[in-house]
């Protein structure tokens, strides 16, 4: 759907003149997420009026599709008792976990006594113990769980029971007496199945688990490798303890994208448009303090060769281009090597050979460039020692910047640190600095040589 002033104005009539049954007609044949992108155009008040006359079950979809910050704003003036009927009894329980995560830790205790299904909030409290970053943080409680010694009967009559409350069924698992993981049970067997069969004797025992402390970002490593749609997950000892599905790890991938985008653009945190001048300001300000310092050693350089710039004042001009260049073709490497290190497609024999690669693509890049450079100033500049300085500090330049652009990244990676740092300003400022030392150092020893 389209969203257009036009609509927005319309609705915006109806909620100030109560008709409730035109505001419910506009949305009635919407998805819960095009409904969302209507909520964030109205204001507060406007919104809690129409979250408390949706069905229960569409407002707890739209509440779970709002941005983080959006949906703090509505759960600010809604009473804890509210969002404990209207929404949380609705929400699966990772949906949940995450929603009333972001409320006050007093609303927060509030919300869960104000529940009245025990189990779901028990569920809850349990999903909360864990890291949101981990796949304890990542799954839900909600899954179909059979015994290995139950027959085929007994376990169609107990799935029935536990369907109740499921949405979609992935996988049905299989445990044992301790409800240690033993492997899927697929439709297909279970119905082909004679009744007196044994589920022990139809599951496939061939099945992926992570466990709770496990990374947000290699679980979508796994499910991403292995095309998996659901991954259970279990506990130090292999009980099982809920199931992540593809739409959370599309979150975590579309998180992860951000944040190595904002790592890359020079922003220290995660932060959204809406933040306070503040915030944005604080998690800009470290990488430009970092590009200040850069700078001022660029210029401490430039500093330290002044008398050969005296004696050859032509080579100021082409400063820029050596800069830019060097920049360029660092982030251009860097970014190669960091997108191996996040798909883990860098062994240490590959690793060898992506360097030997750069280096022969710089190589390539840096004679084509420096040829080129050399015919404009051949044509152009009657001045050969300028000519021949640009031409082959250029080169020089473009090999150093791709070695330093692979090299820093895996050198950042082994140190634990988001090789995602090296894309961004950080791999620009030691280039510009790697990059002019070389040509006026070049240049000093080029123009000795010719003139």
């Amino acid at each position: 759907m389209e969203l257009t002033r036009e609509y927005v104005d319309e609705l915006r009539g109806f909620i100030e003149n109560h008709d409730d049954h035109s505001a419910l007609k506009m949305m009635q044949d919407l998805h819960h997420a095009d409904i969302a992108e209507i909520f964030v155009e109205l204001n507060t008040e406007e919104a809690k009026y129409l979250f408390l006359l949706l069905d229960p079950e569409t407002a707890s979809d739209v509440l779970v599709e709002l941005e983080e910050d959006d949906r703090e704003r509505f759960l600010r003036v809604l009473p804890p008792d509210v969002i404990a009927s209207q929404f949380i009894h609705y929400m699966d329980s990772d949906d949940a976990a995450d929603i009333i995560g972001d409320l006050s830790e007093e609303k927060k205790q509030e919300v869960l006594l104000h529940l009245e299904d025990m189990e779901h909030a028990g569920d809850i409290v349990d999903l909360l113990s864990y890291d949101e970053n981990t796949a304890g943080g990542l799954m839900a409680k909600e899954l179909i769980r059979v015994n290995e010694n139950w027959g085929v009967t007994t376990c169609i009559r107990e799935m029935r029971k536990q369907a109740v409350d499921i949405d979609e069924i992935y996988y049905i698992y299989v445990v044992n007496d301790d409800n240690i993981l033993k492997g899927i049970l697929s439709l297909k067997a279970l119905l082909l199945a004679s009744a007196s069969t044994k589920v022990k004797d139809i599951y496939n025992a061939d099945i992926y688990s992570v466990q709770t402390d496990t990374p947000s970002g290699e679980v979508a490593q796994i499910m991403e490798k292995y095309d998996l749609v659901v991954l259970p997950v279990v506990d130090s000892i292999g009980r099982l303890m809920g199931r992540i599905t593809i739409d959370d790890v599309v979150d975590v991938i579309r998180d992860e994208a951000e944040k190595d985008y904002q790592m890359a653009s020079g922003i220290s945190a995660d932060v959204e448009t809406t933040d306070s001048p503040l915030r944005l300001s604080r998690a800009r300000l470290p990488w430009l303090i970092i590009g200040l310092i850069g700078g001022i050693f660029v210029a401490a350089v430039i500093g330290r060769f002044e008398e050969d710039i005296k004696i050859n004042p032509e080579m100021a001009f082409f400063i820029p281009l050596i800069a830019a260049m060097a920049g360029n073709v660092g982030i251009q490497s860097s970014a190669i090597i960091v997108q191996g290190i996040a798909s883990n497609s860098l062994g240490l024999e590959s690793t060898a050979r992506k360097l030997l690669k750069e280096l022969l693509v710089a190589f390539t890049n840096g004679l084509i460039l420096a040829g080129l450079l050399f015919m404009y100033n051949f044509f152009f500049s009657k001045n050969i020692a300028l000519t021949v300085t640009v031409s082959f500090s250029l080169f020089a330049v473009i090999i150093f910047a791709a070695l330093f652009g692979t090299l820093i990244p895996l050198f950042l990676n082994r140190l634990k640190f988001d090789p995602a740092l090296a894309t961004g300003p950080f791999i620009t400022t030691m280039n510009d600095i790697m990059g002019l030392f070389i040509y006026f150092l070049m240049g000093r020893i080029l123009y000795g040589i010719i003139i």
